[in-house]
């Protein structure tokens, strides 16, 4: 596996490489000029590293440990993904009436909670004991993802919104992949998978914090409006 992201580094630094040359890029860099667009490119991938990362091993969990079915651990998925949408709705009033980067913030944080909150399970512990901070994950993931996008867009002129959109998908679905090889090789382990867990919940957690500190400092810092 560590040659596989070393591979990835590798042909990372050639792409940006190629891109910085290229009289029409695929992907402009320039675009990164922009303080708040690269903040929030960095809060997206960071974001999808903790969040998807922590799905796929939450689904390993309920069938490898509890014995839980294909379709009941989808089934156990259902209220964490339902309090998405509503919180979705929510986020763009308390973008403004508190800001963009505030609600971002108190997503990020609302998610690591969750993550700690998880902390206590066990192999057999009841589903019902950890509903409760599945929803807090994913409800804090409905709650930054509005003001995200929409900070976003912002930060670039209104002819490149279409690529800026595509970086921020690109990037978030590069998170995804990561998280998932991260906390997949975590719990890999034979005998070890307990431990693998509690450990991806604690990375979730600081990277979570990590990505509420990066957009409320790296925007305060700049003056961007809270």
């Amino acid at each position: 596996m560590l040659s596989a992201f070393a591979a990835a580094a590798v042909f990372a630094v050639l792409f940006v490489w190629r891109e910085s040359r290229a009289a029409q890029p695929m992907l402009p860099l320039l675009l990164f000029s922009h303080r708040l667009f690269t903040l929030t490119t960095i809060v997206g991938l960071l974001v999808n590293i903790a969040i998807y990362g922590l799905i796929f091993v939450l689904s390993l969990y309920f069938q490898r440990i509890n014995g839980l079915s294909a379709w009941w651990t989808g089934l156990a998925f259902v209220p964490m993904m339902g309090a998405v949408l509503p919180v979705n709705l929510l986020a763009p009033r308390l973008a403004e009436r508190i800001g963009a980067c505030p609600t971002i913030v108190i997503g990020a944080c609302v998610s690591a909670l969750g993550c700690l909150g998880l902390l206590r399970i066990e192999a057999g512990t009841s589903y019902w004991a950890m509903c409760a901070q599945l929803i807090a994950i994913s409800g804090g993931l409905g709650l930054l993802v509005p003001p995200l996008t929409s900070t976003l867009l912002g930060s670039v002129e209104k002819a490149r919104s279409g690529i800026a959109a595509g970086i921020l998908n690109a990037t978030r679905q590069t998170g995804s992949v990561l998280g998932v090889a991260l906390f997949g090789s975590l719990v890999a382990s034979n005998g070890a998978f307990m431990t693998g867990l509690h450990q991806s919940l604690i990375i979730s957690a600081a990277v979570l914090l990590l990505a509420a500190g990066v957009i409320g400092l790296g925007a305060k810092d700049q003056g961007h409006p809270m």
